[in-house]
């Protein structure tokens, strides 16, 4: 019972940790976010709005409702495609992503949210942006809880890998303003639901970011999101049994926070849980006073 008790509560921490731990991507999830991010930018009335980047192997892609356009980077062959809209039902290469990049960057082009890789998002999560403030929702819907085990998807708004040192460091603060959690409930009245301050805690947690972007400095991100992690959690629950506490499927983790961020002198001389450099993605996490940098 302990052990399938220890699986739940593990499982619910990581889960609440989807939108508060700061990872770093491969090179070609960056620059595809910059591509798409400059496209629509550039070209509105085709890309309306921001949309969040899906991972469907070997796709990265972003997909246009109002147009019914597809933009594309096959990460097998490195080439930018584009499909529907003026494009119809033919697959078109624009160029390879490279060359794409370096022309957008030599042009000073916008890249929109620079501030937020958003390669691997679970698909529904909506992304804004005015001035230094990022706002992230799943417009009250709950959507489906991405694969915890891969940790690309451990992260709405993660710092892109830099491709030198900033010198800037950065410390990130996590604060809820408003969470639920059902579908996992107590039974004995009065008694408080444990897994909701066990979410709650390990949501509200701070993470400083070594070599971070400058325009991070000063960032502020507001979320408001609902994940259903029924099918996350269906390997711990299907041997959950504990006198008191009732598990009814569908189980949905809803929660509004806002993250913010300011410039620090050295991360190691804070109070963060987990330190990342987005130079060279070296990783740390705080035990006990002390960083504890991560091995692969």
């Amino acid at each position: 019972m302990k052990q399938h008790l220890k699986i739940l509560i593990q499982s619910i921490c990581a889960l609440a940790l989807i939108a508060h731990i700061h990872l770093v991507f491969a090179d070609t999830a960056s620059d595809a976010e910059t591509v798409f991010n400059w496209a629509e930018n550039s070209f509105p009335e085709l890309l309306p709005g921001h949309k969040g980047t899906q991972n469907i192997n070997p796709w990265l892609l972003r997909f246009y409702p109002e147009t019914g356009v597809y933009v594309g980077v096959n990460i097998n062959d490195n080439n930018v495609y584009v499909l529907g809209g003026p494009w119809g039902n033919n697959v078109t290469v624009v160029e390879t992503l490279p060359n794409l990049v370096n022309l957008i960057q030599n042009a000073g082009g916008n890249s929109g949210i620079s501030a937020c890789n958003t390669a691997n998002i679970p698909s529904g999560l909506n992304y804004s942006q005015s001035g230094n403030v990022v706002t992230v929702t799943t417009n009250g819907q709950c959507i489906l809880a991405p694969d915890i085990t891969n940790p690309a998807n451990s992260n709405i708004c993660a710092i892109p890998q830099q491709p030198t040192a900033t010198g800037i460091s950065v410390l990130s603060s996590n604060t809820i303003t408003a969470s639920s959690l059902s579908g996992i409930t107590t039974t004995i009245p009065g008694l408080p639901n444990p897994f909701q301050a066990i979410v709650d805690s390990t949501a509200s947690v701070k993470h400083c970011t070594i070599n971070a972007p400058v325009d991070t400095a000063n960032l502020i991100v507001n979320s408001d999101i609902c994940l259903d992690i029924t099918e996350a959690l269906s390997g711990p629950l299907s041997s959950f049994q504990i006198e008191g506490i009732q598990v009814t499927p569908p189980i949905h983790y809803a929660s509004t926070g806002t993250y913010t961020s300011q410039a620090v002198p050295d991360c190691f001389a804070t109070d963060a849980t987990t330190v990342t450099d987005a130079f060279t993605g070296e990783a740390w996490v705080n035990q006990n006073g002390n960083f504890v940098k991560v091995t692969n």
